[in-house]
């Protein structure tokens, strides 16, 4: 390792441990992860100093952790685990579905093989700071990473390839792993660095439109496949229904918050937009990005007016206490409103993401591998480090906790999109395909949303501190009249002005 890049990752330890602390604020500790090259994936910026909400105590009774798992698996779990018992072994990461699950099946991993595991479940920046400072002096203090998908080309070099790995070391080769079952667009959308594979797929929030059955049945009305008419069922809804405290749809609005920026996006994106053009030049305001803008801004106003201080916490709870009957959102929204005690049980349907009425902004005519579609996305993998004093007992980890069995039942406990074909279509899943807690019902649309329909923001160490700062900020003071006089194009004319100085100034 090179003096340079020793010195960029301290930089990284440093900044990641004085936001926690709060020695710094939001905005500088974006600025300086950029400065080293360092962003944040959708989604996950908005957890920054935070925990993700663990909803699976929402989904009833765990029968899926009362089970004994593959007996193949169990069986190999025995044989080869065994040679590693009274072995330790440390994985960090945030509190992602699939992982606050897998800290509750860890158990019995450990029964069959005597290998301990010690998951850390930490806010976001302390995942990074822990595996930069691991990386940086190749401690191996953690044997199995959490990576944001942005964070892949980072520690790349510091990862095990596993299917290099499944075929070197074929003695602890897991029977029946089946690397062609991982979806195809989730290892190229997150896995996949420099043609080989860093890690395994392991979580993906995806944007998803959401309607209320009750409400479309009572006024007659189709769930929209277009922007247009989504904004015609949202604006008859909230004409029907104001009086019964219901709003059209309900937004992620805060104003200098990235879920703003997830909104804004996706509208852009559905009216033949893009963030950048393909000469690195922000385009939010070019003609289809105003028109995305002005399409926004006619939704807040039929949304609950606590939209402008919402993330998607909030939006959340407007579709669980039924202030709203249309949304396009993430799609782990859905199992919770199917809660036992939900006031919305069984009320809500879930459908591919509405899509603009003109064609999408082509790849090669977007800047900085930005990818417009229909469903915004932001994802991670889990990896194996290089510096693990116990790679092997890790190894055989890792494979058990991405096994198709513990996969699926990850996905029967949080309520997340499963990163195997083989999740989807298992009776387990299939079975729960029923109104109630930890339903699955939504799934077939989200498998449908991953292969057709993933939308991913540009890939460039700038974009943390744009998607959280000048691009939220400015918006949320035009969505709450504090400037710009409710002129879109002043808006985005100020966003491009601050934005391609950055750009210009980092010589991107």
């Amino acid at each position: 390792m090179s003096f340079r890049e020793y010195d960029k990752k301290t930089f990284l330890i440093d900044a990641a441990n004085d936001f926690t602390a709060r020695r710094i604020s939001k905005r500088s500790f974006l600025k300086k992860t950029a400065m080293a090259g360092v962003g944040f994936s959708a989604f996950n910026l908005g957890l920054l100093g935070n925990l993700r909400k663990d909803r699976s105590s929402l989904f009833g009774s765990p029968a899926w952790a009362e089970e004994m798992g593959d007996p193949a698996v169990n069986k190999w779990l025995k044989d080869v685990g065994s040679k590693f018992k009274g072995t330790k072994i440390r994985y960090t990461s945030e509190a992602t579905p699939p992982t606050v699950v897998l800290d509750k099946l860890k158990g019995e991993f450990t029964a069959l093989t005597g290998i301990e595991v010690e998951i850390e479940i930490v806010p976001l920046e302390q995942v990074l700071a822990k595996a930069t400072q691991d990386v940086q002096g190749q401690l191996g203090s953690y044997d199995l990473y959490y990576l944001d998908q942005s964070w892949v080309a980072t520690f790349a070099q510091d990862t095990f390839d596993p299917i290099a790995l499944y075929k070197d070391k074929a003695d602890l080769a897991m029977p029946g792993m089946d690397w062609e079952d991982f979806s195809k667009p989730l290892v190229e959308g997150l896995a996949v660095y420099d043609g080989h594979w860093a890690g395994i797929p392991f979580d993906i929030p995806i944007m998803t439109t959401m309607w209320r059955q009750d409400i479309f049945d009572k006024h007659k009305l189709t769930p929209p496949n277009t922007t247009d008419e989504f904004m015609t069922a949202a604006k008859t809804i909230f004409e029907a229904e104001k009086g019964n405290g219901m709003f059209g749809t309900g937004l992620q609005a805060k104003s200098g918050h990235y879920s703003l920026e997830c909104d804004w996006t996706q509208v852009v994106w559905n009216h033949g937009g893009s963030i950048f053009t393909k000469d690195k030049k922000f385009s939010g305001n070019d003609e289809a990005g105003i028109k995305g803008l002005q399409y926004y801004q006619e939704l807040l106003k039929i949304s609950p007016p606590e939209s402008t201080n919402s993330t998607w916490d909030g939006q959340w709870q407007m579709g669980a206490s039924g202030q709203i009957a249309l949304v396009n959102s993430w799609d782990e929204f859905f199992p919770g409103w199917d809660a036992a005690d939900s006031k919305v049980k069984g009320l809500w349907q879930a459908k591919r993401p509405v899509r603009g009425t003109v064609p999408y902004r082509a790849v090669a005519d977007a800047g900085f591998g930005e990818i417009p579609n229909a469903a915004h996305q932001g994802g991670s993998i889990l990896a194996l480090s290089k510096y693990s004093k116990n790679a092997d007992a890790a190894w055989i980890f890792m494979q058990w906790a991405c096994s198709k069995d513990i996969m699926t039942r990850c996905t029967l406990g949080g309520g997340f999109a499963p990163m195997r074909l083989s999740s989807f279509s298992d009776p387990r899943v299939k079975a729960k395909e029923v109104v109630g807690p930890g339903t699955t019902r939504h799934l077939p649309v989200v498998k449908e949303i991953i292969d057709n329909d993933m939308a991913s923001e540009p890939d460039m160490p700038l974009w943390a501190g744009f998607s959280n700062n000048e691009i939220p900020v400015n918006l949320g003071k035009l969505l709450t009249g504090q400037d710009f006089g409710g002129d879109a194009k002043k808006c985005m004319d100020a966003i491009a002005t601050q934005v391609n100085k950055a750009v210009a100034d980092a010589g991107l």
